[in-house]
């Protein structure tokens, strides 16, 4: 937790230099693993630099500029980018930017330790490599579509950090990928989980309701990486580790809004594992159809 919020803090002071306010973040969503950004219709004319981050700095471009310079570790760009152009400037990396003609952009700062990890453990790199070199792509299908999933939790609240974290472990394999150019995964990526592996990842799960269990620590009881983990355990349950837990503590606010009428919903709410009375109502409502509130009625308690 403390990386995180040196990282946040990292990116507020980072905001100090850019002239554009964003229309949407992440910060203090409790995001594990990166953080998202928007900007819209920012201005006709701007120049100005960036300080080094020790994030990696993942740029989806929505609605190029007409005139554009873009200056970084290695890139010396003088040209406008193609609608759907990536641009990855890696953690450490001073930028120049000059352009003209309003642009639109999604930015998503990513931690190293954790592409460096699903290097390491997905693709199995040298840890020692440098696995995130400076570029911009015009053609990168797998990565664009992580990053518009990043992007589209951003809109919706970004509520849930077991699927925040699935979609941060997503990216990054996507970004070794289309680095690499490697076209096949490990031959542990496929198949199911042992029922041995499964009956311990679910009841970890389910003593750990209440608190957030984390994508790495049910990989971590299965002795596998987050990515393979994911894969496996959907491709046995059906259902992503944050669906599954999702549904489980679904189940747990049912059981008691059923036998105990003097709970509030808040109460509720922290007992089954949401962050609030609002997450809960919002997901209960998403997979049962009814409120909480319309539920417990159902069940006659009042």
């Amino acid at each position: 937790m403390q990386q995180e919020e040196n990282s946040l803090k990292e990116l507020e002071a980072l905001q100090k230099f850019n002239p554009f306010a964003p229309t949407e973040t992440s910060y203090r969503m409790g995001w594990i693993g990166m953080q998202a950004v928007r900007y819209v219709n920012m201005s006709d004319s701007a120049e100005y630099s960036l300080p080094p981050v020790s994030l990696h700095t993942i740029a989806l471009h929505l609605r190029p500029p007409e005139k554009f310079n873009l200056q970084f570790e290695g890139v010396k760009l003088d040209r406008p980018l193609p609608t759907g152009s990536i641009q990855v400037v890696p953690a450490g990396s001073p930028t120049l930017l000059r352009w003209q003609g309003s642009r639109d952009l999604v930015v998503i700062y990513l931690e190293p330790s954790l592409a460096a990890r699903v290097a390491t453990e997905s693709f199995e790199f040298d840890s020692t490599r440098t696995v995130v070199p400076p570029f911009c792509s015009p053609n990168a299908p797998g990565l664009r579509s992580a990053i518009l999933g990043v992007y589209a939790e951003l809109k919706s609240g970004g509520g849930e950090r077991l699927l925040v974290e699935s979609l941060a472990n997503i990216l990054s394999v996507h970004l070794i990928r289309h680095i690499t150019g490697a076209q096949r995964w490990p031959a542990a990526a496929d198949g199911v989980l042992p029922r041995r592996k499964l009956h311990a990842v679910i009841e970890y799960i389910m003593e750990n309701l209440e608190g957030s269990p984390t994508l790495e620590q049910m990989a971590a009881v299965a002795q596998l990486s987050p990515y393979h983990f994911a894969r496996q355990f959907k491709a046995t349950t059906r259902l992503a580790p944050y669906q599954y837990v999702i549904e489980r503590r679904v189940e747990r606010a049912q059981q008691l809004l059923r036998i105990n009428g003097e709970l509030s919903l808040a109460e509720i709410a922290v007992l089954a594992g949401f962050s609030d009375q609002s997450h809960l109502t919002s997901l209960f409502k998403r997979i049962t159809g009814v409120t909480p509130r319309q539920f417990r009625i159902s069940a006659g308690i009042q």
